[in-house]
């Protein structure tokens, strides 16, 4: 049997990973500042990290939802703590896709509506239910198409409100910043329009925090820079350090009942654990107000490079868009100065480093940039 071949791949091997380094099986050293898609949040190998994880196998890897786990309720309490939502339920699952899942099937419950707006260039997931809600009709088999979603441009308070009016809108998924499209940002006043009219009209509000959340952009949550509480808020990437996991923060006045939601592997030991130790470490090392600091240097030393065209983002979820006549230079920047990063589209650049990043480090980018 052979893999199912649907990636385009480079011919590189990782085999070992530490901090912010990679080296592949002929022992060439990477820099990595893309952390395999926003999902290296504190660094290859973190030591605290490979610790619990290592101690949790050796207690219990695994039991179903069936039984209690204290090691899913500290991470509840933490993960409410840090990010500022203590007031919110917690629904543990394993992706990206399956919290957006999850989150849109809990907004079609609350209000009992089957209706969903979401957004121009939206990246939601591949699954059957949320792949409706991303923008991107190659990958939306027949199955998967739907009238219930429809698509509206970002940043156009007055085409959302159109739609909620009709008064069969259930909720609205928009992603705290957007990451596929190529770190694409809402303005804080939509997000805030937005919050208004969902009360307004009673559809749902879910951000979209995947890419976007555990402390990437210098809070714990994008959408926090516009100072509004959605109704539900969707993680993973980060939230593991490359473990699977993913979760659902659940605003108070959704009620659970029991049976309405579920999953097999969701808030398992390991991934609790893994999951705790990624909280525990952006805690000590304060790696939030470090993404801030480093997101900052990052935009201020690439303000002036002739080849970029716009550069857009929030600590360390950047977007370099480059000259189209410089598309080459992501390639060029792997094959010849051993740096990865991530792409968007043929001429932008995304930057999605592990959040315990260096200074330096970054350095050897803005360099290749500028020269």
């Amino acid at each position: 049997m052979k893999n199912f071949e649907v990636y385009n791949q480079w011919n590189i091997e990782p085999v070992r990973g530490s901090g912010c380094k990679l080296w592949d099986k002929n022992g060439v050293e990477y820099l990595d500042l893309y952390g395999g898609h926003a999902v290296i949040s504190i660094g290859h190998a973190h030591p605290h990290y490979v610790a619990a994880i290592t101690q949790q196998l050796h207690d219990l890897a695994f039991y179903s939802n069936a039984v209690q786990c204290g090691l899913r309720d500290r991470l509840a309490e933490k993960l409410g703590a840090i990010s500022g939502y203590p007031h919110y339920r917690l629904f543990l699952c394993n992706s990206g896709a399956e919290a957006n899942e999850n989150a849109i099937k809990l907004a079609s419950f609350h209000t009992g509506k089957k209706k969903l707006i979401a957004f121009k260039g939206a990246f939601h997931g591949r699954t059957s239910g949320v792949v409706t809600a991303t923008d991107n009709p190659s990958i939306i088999a027949p199955y998967n198409e739907s009238p219930n979603v429809v698509f509206l441009p970002l940043n156009d308070s007055a085409l959302v409100e159109k739609e909620l009016a009709a008064g069969d809108v259930a909720g609205v998924i928009i992603e705290g910043i957007q990451g596929v499209a190529g770190i694409v940002l809402p303005t804080d006043g939509f997000l805030q329009d937005l919050r208004e009219l969902c009360s307004k009209y009673g559809a749902t509000l879910i951000v979209d925090e995947v890419q976007s959340g555990y402390g990437r952009t210098g809070k714990f949550f994008a959408h926090q820079y516009a100072a509004i509480e959605p109704d539900l808020i969707t993680v993973a990437k980060g939230m593991g350090n490359g473990f699977p996991v993913s979760g659902v923060l659940i605003a108070p006045h959704i009620e659970p009942v029991k049976g309405m939601l579920g999953t097999t592997f969701g808030g398992n030991h390991l991934a609790c654990a893994a999951a705790l130790a990624v909280l525990d470490v952006i805690e000590k090392e304060n790696l939030i107000d470090k993404a801030a600091a480093l997101g900052n240097y990052v935009m201020s030393s690439l303000k002036n490079a002739t080849v970029i065209r716009e550069l857009r983002g929030r600590g360390l979820m950047i977007g370099v868009e480059l000259h189209p006549e410089h598309a080459a230079l992501r390639t060029k920047m792997l094959s010849e100065h051993k740096i990865f990063t991530g792409s968007a589209g043929a001429n932008v650049i995304r930057l999605l480093p592990p959040l315990t990043v260096t200074e330096q480090e970054l350095q050897r980018f803005v360099q290749v940039i500028n020269e």
